[in-house]
């Protein structure tokens, strides 16, 4: 299968083993004329204002960004009906469910392209329970306006079928990029850089504070939307606490300074709201907050000039949060029992020429031309993750949720997670139990790092 893939553009890899799943997914059609979607989303152009007659031209979902939250529940079959009104074909990933590949929102696994002016509709049952997004997953390359780079993301709440934790409010924040252009470095090589940044798309000040009374208990469900940017973020005269990463539970909830997040990640951290004032909310370094990323935190009844208080360092270490002991992990067995096959995974950057954007390579290879591994069903793997480059990067696996088991020399467990950050000349090790059917897509979410070739499959059978 690699070597067909390897002859194969990436729009070429969707028409080929899209083909089934094309007649699968807008099968749906009329049946969803009839009986009506649960939920409907609408693809179109949208002028964004992100500050005070300051607009971005881009492409969202329902004429807001970032699109409407949808709210799901375990395990009850959903469907969404989605309308292409932009100009190009469009897809949504629904970003950490565990899906059928035909449905899952990528084009390289199956799931057919929404042609402009068509309509489609997915039809799953969401699982597993927590803090998810979908946006899209279509390539952009050199057009800065498109895929990742525009407002195509929302947020996504899978509600658990027994014991929801309960809080006094609970706010969706997404941290975006904008205006980016390609700049190159001294190496030669091209990377996207930013004018503004937004959280829920505006600019500090110019949107709606996040209101909160005192002694209430805050849930923040946070996620990072950027193409390629890491975002810190903090809350000036508080602590968040933070309880899962990636949607997922930790074992070890801790209360931090400030959380982290590569393109992709979600943080969730609960706040416990002790000390009134009027706050800032927002990007740790100093020229990304003066970009706008930043909201405000209004107490009842307090009034005056937002306070912000500036961290010296930047602090962040996905093992505060792992299983303090020995334990049994989520997947319900001691790891000693476990009989593991190990994948290497080597990254690494192939220069291409001086104001192009450079190559990326899995084992030596650039997708379409790298291998798709085959994987057993019911076997447990663990990918041993070699970042070679000089690059960090946010590496997502489709349809299933992996455990982080090492980074950087130091053993853990229990940390459950979808998208984990790989540093430069660093090794990562994670695991997972292959148990879905079919295709599944391991790639870079940096949409520079995964439009040049910083992608893979596996087939599980």
């Amino acid at each position: 299968m690699s070597e067909m893939l390897g002859s194969l553009t990436r729009r070429r890899v969707l028409k080929l083993t899209g083909m089934t799943a094309i007649a699968s997914a807008l099968e749906t059609v009329p049946a969803m004329a009839e009986a009506g979607p649960d939920h409907t989303l609408t693809i179109a152009p949208y002028s964004l204002e992100i500050s005070a007659r300051r607009f971005i031209k881009t492409i969202a979902y329902n004429g807001q960004v970032p699109g409407p939250l949808l709210r799901l529940r375990e395990g009850v079959p959903v469907t969404i009906g989605v309308t292409n009104r932009s100009s190009d074909d469009e897809i949504v990933h629904w970003h950490g469910l565990f899906l059928p590949p035909e449905v899952d929102g990528a084009m390289e696994e199956g799931t057919p392209h929404i042609p402009a002016g068509s309509s489609a509709s997915y039809t799953f049952t969401p699982t597993p329970p927590g803090f998810r997004w979908y946006h899209t997953h279509t390539f952009a390359g050199r057009d800065l306006k498109k895929g990742l780079y525009s407002g195509q993301h929302g947020f996504l709440m899978v509600e658990p079928r027994e014991n929801p934790a309960r809080y006094d409010q609970e706010f969706f924040l997404a941290l975006h990029d904008w205006g980016a252009s390609m700049v190159g470095s001294d190496d030669g090589s091209m990377s996207a850089v930013y004018d503004s940044s937004t959280i829920n798309g505006k600019t500090l000040g110019f949107g709606e504070p996040l209101r909160v009374k005192q002694g209430q208990r805050v849930l923040l469900h946070i996620v990072n939307t950027s193409a390629t940017d890491v975002h810190w973020l903090a809350l000036a005269g508080h602590q968040l606490r933070v309880v899962a990463l990636d949607g997922n539970p930790v074992p070890a909830p801790k209360a931090v300074s400030m959380v982290r997040l590569s393109p992709a990640e979600r943080v969730t951290a609960e706040v416990e709201m002790n000390h009134p004032g009027v706050w800032v909310l927002g990007e740790v370094r100093k020229h990304v907050m003066a970009a706008g990323m930043g909201i405000v935190v209004e107490y009842a009844d307090r009034s005056g000039k937002p306070v912000w208080q500036q961290p010296q360092t930047l602090e962040w270490d996905y093992l505060w949060f792992s299983a303090p002991g020995p334990i049994e992990s989520a997947r319900g067995e001691p790891s000693a029992e476990i009989n593991v096959t190990v994948i290497p995974l080597v990254f690494q950057s192939k220069f291409v020429g001086h104001g192009a954007m450079d190559r990326w390579l899995i084992n030596g290879r650039s997708f379409p031309d790298t291998e798709t591994v085959a994987l057993k069903q019911g076997q447990r793997y663990r990918l041993v993750l070699k970042n070679k480059s000089m690059d960090d990067h946010p590496v997502h696996l489709h349809r299933q949720t992996f455990e982080l088991r090492r980074l950087a020399g130091r053993e853990t467990q229990g940390i459950l997670k979808d998208t984990l950050l790989v540093s430069a000349g660093t090794e990562a090790e994670v695991e997972f139990t292959a148990n879905r059917p079919g295709l599944t897509l391991f790639h870079c979410h940096q949409q520079d790092h995964m439009d040049m070739g910083f992608m893979m499959l596996f087939l599980c059978s």
